[in-house]
């Protein structure tokens, strides 16, 4: 990821003094469906790739991906695009499209404490600890991490995880999503479409992201932080949680 040193004056208590601070590049790519220009996204260049695939399935536009190309500032997806393409913006400010909710999310999988608190020290990364820009998400299965991305968007960082499973051919039902970001509802829905049953976060989710989680089948675990994680939805996937 690109990193750029901006001068700074930094206050703290009482002592004022210059900083040379490390950020993090915001770049902008144009997303391509089907050859027609769809969408601009402001990402971090890395793993584009995995970033338009993950678009599209995330967002409900299509079950499957059949190509992914880079182009410089351009990402050319083809898949086979299902339902109506108008948009609308979510309260969040992220850009959805119209969409009736998926199916709730059919999945045997099941995880640990222990796999909770693992997967968490995953998204926990050197880039954030100097910078404090970007977000983490990481695709686990059966206590393995399978891919991590850092982006200065949440959305981004789980788009690019799950792009890398439908790029890999790997069976997303099986895997667990853990994420820096808060879990909203549209960031619920996101894993509906994906077909991700488990989703572990360090930030808090919404009274709509719960309800979500719980119609939609998926277990939500937020505010998983030192020794400690909530699971709001879904807690028979945690299988030795112990708690009636």
């Amino acid at each position: 990821m690109t990193k750029l040193k901006f001068t700074g004056i930094q206050v703290r208590g009482d002592r004022v003094s210059p900083l040379d601070d490390t950020v993090v590049r915001e770049e902008r790519f144009t997303l391509f469906l089907n050859d027609v220009r769809f969408i601009d996204l402001v990402a971090s260049g890395e793993n584009l790739r995995e970033l338009g695939a993950g678009f599209v399935i995330c967002q409900g536009l299509s079950k499957s991906v059949e190509k992914v190309s880079v182009h410089g500032q351009e990402i050319r997806v083809t898949a086979p695009v299902e339902g109506s393409l108008e948009r609308e913006i979510a309260t969040t400010g992220s850009v959805k499209f119209i969409r009736t909710d998926p199916d709730p999310v059919q999945s045997g999988c099941s995880i640990t404490m222990a796999d909770v608190f693992s997967i968490t020290g995953e998204i926990v990364t050197d880039l954030w600890r100097e910078t404090g820009g970007v977000h983490c998400s990481v695709l686990a299965r059966e206590g393995r991490i399978l891919a991590r991305a850092s982006d200065v968007g949440r959305h981004n960082t789980v788009d690019k995880v799950i792009g890398y499973g439908v790029l890999n051919g790997i069976d997303l039902s099986s895997c667990v999503v853990g994420c820096t970001g808060r879990q909203p509802r549209d960031m619920v829905i996101k894993y509906a479409h994906a077909g991700i049953p488990v989703v572990i976060s360090r930030a808090a989710s919404t009274d709509r992201g719960i309800a979500a989680a719980e119609n939609l089948g998926i277990t939500l675990i937020c505010f998983s932080r030192g020794d400690r994680f909530t699971v709001y939805t879904h807690p028979e996937r945690v299988r030795d949680l112990g708690y009636p």
